[in-house]
């Protein structure tokens, strides 16, 4: 092998538990690893509603990349994100916060970007009932719930405080299970005895979902367990009801007879469906392939995609032979990718198809109460939340993050304390992307050049939007570009002229 080579170049786009699972496979691999990620870290999504409702604090869950993979000496993060890939020329197109363009080429890449809350195409739901899949949806979450126990507090009627004392969950999955229960436990347990004014041990909490029994993934059995913990606990169930309008006030929701009945809730949220973010869209058009229901990616069964073999989709944004959506698919899919870049770097002949080995499933319903599927193992009650215990305390990234939970999980699961219930009064903006300065992912394409395969990202700028009195129908495109400054003797990109706005 020629020693003056550079070395095989593998781009990771996102930090979830396939890209960091792929990045660690590749820990001392001849290749050199960049790991793009729009937030710089590896967050911990199956325990966001702890975050929410003030169990655990953001740090408890979430850990810098850079300090994940710091032993990784042939890594390096960058803080941006991915909007469209060019494979003919080996290059993916990503935004750096403000807007400002940087093209990374590749050898080979691996896109775990994972997916976004899906509205079933009512958007204009979002701005009444967000959903939770970052770090800040989980903070406005927090900041809805606790604040309305404090409007409550304060509220000059009666009819007034019920409404902010009622809360309103669409999706009966883990998600949805899991928040539900904790409200009830935050009302009837933490808060019972600090308010003066109002009782929060009577606040309603209400779990629509369009099925029949709450968990339905896990089976009949443990379903039944789970809405007999969940009703024990005061949440009531709507199963068998399609939640078609939510306003500033509450929900309709339509019944398995096609009656609508309407409920007033001051807290809406939303934890039903995911749908593949618009990065998606843009690889299916620009490599020519097929996108599943909800936009994920069709791939091979070693998880490349048709007609790229040097592109790779793991984790939630793939699809093949309907594996579900969850933190194991994702690892394995993840470890199974960077063996098998490893194994090519190196010479070695490919590994087999991808197959996946079900390790099991668990939800936590509430303290003592959880449900865990592990093949034909079903636990539930007390033995299910050990269990549930046990693997989450496994699968949390870093030593400091372990220990950490496990001295909260001591106080809060024996002293009914909840720790982080800090919250700001000011609208937290979950919906504003920083990155997003031009339109789609085509946009962000259009207008660059080939410069030649550098062993550096480079960097373009992007120009403001025109108002959209001055846009021209259909997919917008940026004019053409002055090409592509690549910073001189700089391992690093640098900006070039001005940013558009954010």
């Amino acid at each position: 092998m020629d020693s003056d080579k550079p070395p095989r170049r593998v781009v990771i786009v996102g930090g979830g538990f396939a890209g960091l699972y792929a990045a660690r496979a590749l820990r001392r691999a001849p290749v050199s690893v960049i790991v793009i990620d729009r937030a710089a870290h590896h967050l911990f999504q199956p325990l966001l509603y702890q975050c929410a409702t003030g169990i655990l604090s953001e740090g408890e869950i979430a850990s810098p990349l850079r300090l994940v993979l710091r032993r990784h000496k042939n890594v390096e993060t960058l803080l941006a994100e991915v909007v469209d890939v060019d494979p003919a020329r080996h290059v993916v197109i990503a935004l750096r916060p403000g807007g400002s363009r940087l093209e990374i080429p590749y050898d080979d890449l691996v896109l775990t970007a994972g997916v976004r809350q899906s509205y079933f195409g009512h958007d204009e739901f979002a701005a009444h009932a967000p959903g939770m899949k970052t770090i800040g949806d989980a903070l406005a979450i927090r900041q809805r719930v606790f604040g309305a126990f404090e409007l409550a507090e304060t509220a000059s009627t009666v009819e007034e405080r019920r409404k902010h004392l009622t809360f309103a969950l669409v999706g009966a999955g883990p998600t949805g299970v899991e928040l539900a229960g904790q409200i009830r436990e935050l009302a009837t347990h933490t808060l019972r005895k600090e308010f003066h004014r109002s009782a929060p041990g009577d606040a309603r909490v209400l779990l629509f979902d369009g099925g029949s029994e709450p968990l339905a993934s896990f089976g009949p059995k443990l379903s039944a367990r789970a809405a007999a913990a969940l009703t024990h606990l005061g949440v009531e169930l709507h199963m068998n009801s399609r939640v078609t309008d939510v306003d500033a006030t509450g929900l309709t929701a339509q019944r398995k007879d096609g009656g609508e009945e309407y409920h007033e809730a001051g807290t809406v949220l939303w934890t039903a469906g995911v749908a593949a973010p618009p990065l998606a869209h843009a690889i299916a058009r620009a490599c020519g392939v097929e996108q599943d229901r909800s936009g994920r990616i069709k791939v091979q069964p070693d998880l490349t995609v048709h007609g790229h073999p040097d592109i790779s989709v793991a984790g939630d944004l793939m699809s093949l032979d309907r594996l579900p959506g969850v933190a194991e698919v994702a690892m394995q899919a993840g470890r199974y990718t960077g063996s098998r870049i490893r194994r090519a770097a190196q010479g070695h002949a490919p590994p087999g198809p991808f197959k996946y080995r079900d390790l099991g499933s668990a939800a936590y319903v509430a303290r003592g109460r959880a449900v865990v599927l592990v093949g034909r193992i079903r636990l539930s009650g007390f033995l299910g939340w050990l269990t549930w215990l046990l693997l989450h305390i496994a699968f949390l990234t870093g030593f400091r993050n372990r220990l950490f939970a496990v001295a909260t999980w001591l106080v809060a699961f024996t002293r009914e304390v909840r720790p982080e219930r800090a919250f700001t009064t000011r609208e937290i903006e979950t919906a504003r992307n920083v990155y997003a300065v031009i339109a789609g992912g085509d946009a962000a394409r259009a207008g660059t050049r080939d410069t030649g395969a550098g062993t550096v990202p480079r960097q373009t700028t992007a120009e403001p939007a025109p108002p959209p009195s001055e846009r021209p129908a259909g997919p917008t495109r940026p004019a053409e570009r002055g090409g592509v400054q690549r910073p001189p003797g700089s391992s690093g990109p640098r900006d070039t002229g001005s940013t558009g706005g954010s």
